[in-house]
């Protein structure tokens, strides 16, 4: 079985962004993060990233790579971006998918080891050959077929390198990961989708993490249980106060977020249960609590 832990990842990063007026889309940000990092992100079991484009700062360590000559084209850019790289697979991905995410990441990867490489299927059934995994040795065969035929790779389209691959499609049916942000529009879309509200708690809590440098697990609706009942039972500031202590014990004593979460919980219940009445023979010593029968 594949783990796919032996990877790199090629992010092209240097368009011209002619549907934004010149603008350095990979440094536009969604989410409040740049959509560079965001791409990044998506690929946290990568052994090697490689930015072809501009240097710009970065939330991961890459390796900054530029095309010949600069502006020459994707397939110019990930022949530039292929060289940094020696690990067997590789993800090639534009630097402007607001959306990817490391699931989508995996199967990519996974679809890619009986074939040449998989790229995702949008919804419409055109390829994304910019949201890719492919298998290193083939594409560099094909990259040097077009050096043949053609002496360069710069301003070719990238079907020239298609054509010679065994691809397999992995479908995007809600055409999630496969949205890019090429106009202003795609932008105010992509800004405005991580604010509904079956999006926006994942993605501040992500944006969080990514901004002080953590990466941990957080149970979004254990913890808004807990606040709940802190804010109930104790007082309403108590509700942030005992969710900055949990993820403080958290990190410095390197616990399980859950049982910490638990025990909180548990010691608002207690709290609360002593506010509902007066203590007496019915309480359980120490807890607030009632004694089984």
């Amino acid at each position: 079985m594949n783990d796919h832990t032996d990877h790199d990842v090629i992010v092209l990063a240097g368009g011209a962004a002619r549907r934004l007026g010149g603008a350095d889309k990979p440094a536009l940000s969604v989410g409040g993060r740049p959509l560079l990092d965001r791409v990044l992100a998506a690929c946290p079991d990568a052994a090697r990233a490689v930015v072809v484009g501009p240097a710009r700062p970065t939330a991961r360590a890459v390796l900054h790579a530029r095309e010949d000559p600069p502006g020459g084209g994707p397939l110019a850019a990930l022949d530039a971006g292929l060289r940094h790289s020696t690990a067997p697979t590789v993800l090639v991905l534009s630097a402007d998918l607001p959306f990817l995410t490391a699931a989508t990441v995996r199967d990519l990867l996974a679809a890619a080891a009986p074939a040449d490489g998989a790229l995702l299927q949008d919804a419409s059934g055109r390829d994304q050959p910019l949201v890719a995994a492919y298998r290193a040795e083939p594409l560099r065969r094909a990259l040097a077929r077009i050096r043949d035929e053609h002496g360069t790779p710069a301003g070719l389209p990238l079907r020239a390198l298609l054509a010679g691959l065994t691809l397999v499609r992995v479908p995007d049916p809600t055409d999630t990961a496969a949205f890019d942000c090429d106009t202003w529009e795609d932008l105010g879309a992509a800004r405005a989708r991580i604010r509904e509200h079956g999006h926006v708690l994942d993605e501040w809590i992500t944006a969080v993490k990514a901004e002080l440098g953590i990466d941990l697990d957080v149970d979004v609706a254990a913890l808004l249980d807990l606040a709940r009942d802190a804010a109930h039972g104790v007082a309403r500031p108590a509700a942030p106060l005992t969710t900055f202590l949990i993820g403080y014990a958290a990190g410095q004593q390197g616990r399980d977020v859950k049982e910490l979460t638990d025990r909180a919980a548990a010691l608002a219940n207690r709290w609360a249960a002593e506010a509902e009445g007066p203590a007496g023979p019915g309480d359980a010593a120490g807890t607030g609590t009632k004694p089984a029968e």
